[in-house]
């Protein structure tokens, strides 16, 4: 008896072959087209939105300032306190990718139902979403308790759910879309939109690394601990 899966399998393939190569390549063009819809939409709401997102960060670190200056005066420079610093940046990242929570959510749930023909291209846009998605619901954790606690434990425990959310922030990766194995999908004015979302995308990770860069050693000094 031939195993289900195989049927199954079988019968698969032949509604893929008789269906007509001009069907396959627009559902194809349909695909890339709302993604690039999708994607230029979020890239012009992150990139406009940087400097206010900056303000956010500032005022937050004001806040600690105020809040638990040098909470975590004394923490050692070892390997048990980067848990800590690690909390510093997912509060950062809750902030940045916060501010645009609606749009990335509009964005994730377009690119859902979406499939292309090339793995690379299927497997980073998808991940993109999801990644996005996941750091836009990030609470913002309570770093003045956290490290309160951490001090306390004279800077021996670190918080389990700051552990926790260090992990769960670590396997939220951004890659990078690979936009030229759907080009033969892209036509007319949408060479300019792919176009506009790749120099989009050079300008977010420029912002993240030297203002958020900037931001995670401010705040880590605000609140007393080591980088």
């Amino acid at each position: 008896m031939v195993p289900m899966w195989r049927r199954v399998a079988g019968i698969f393939v032949l509604m893929l072959l008789a269906v007509p190569a001009p069907a396959l390549a627009g559902s194809q063009a349909d695909a890339t087209h709302a993604a690039i819809a999708a994607d230029y939409a979020l890239a012009k709401v992150r990139v406009g939105m940087i400097s206010s997102t900056q303000a956010k960060v500032e005022k937050y670190n004001s806040r600690l300032a105020g809040e638990c200056p040098n909470a975590g005066a004394g923490t050692p420079e070892n390997e048990a306190a980067e848990p800590m610093a690690g909390e510093v940046a997912d509060a950062l990242w809750s902030i940045d990718y916060g501010a645009t929570a609606g749009p990335i959510q509009r964005f994730a749930s377009a690119i859902k139902p979406l499939h292309f023909s090339s793995g690379s291209f299927n497997h980073a846009i998808h991940m993109l979403a999801s990644s996005l998605s996941g750091l836009s619901r990030l609470s913002l954790p309570d770093l003045c308790a956290d490290v309160r606690s951490w001090t306390a434990s004279g800077f021996q425990t670190v918080p389990p759910h700051v552990v926790e959310l260090d992990n769960r922030v670590e396997t939220l990766q951004l890659p990078e879309v690979p936009w030229k194995q759907v080009s033969r999908y892209v036509h007319g004015g949408e060479a300019h939109l792919v176009s506009y979302i790749e120099h989009a995308e050079l300008k977010l990770a420029e912002a993240e690394f030297m203002l958020g860069q900037k931001d995670w050693y401010q705040v880590i000094e605000t609140v007393g601990l080591q980088p």
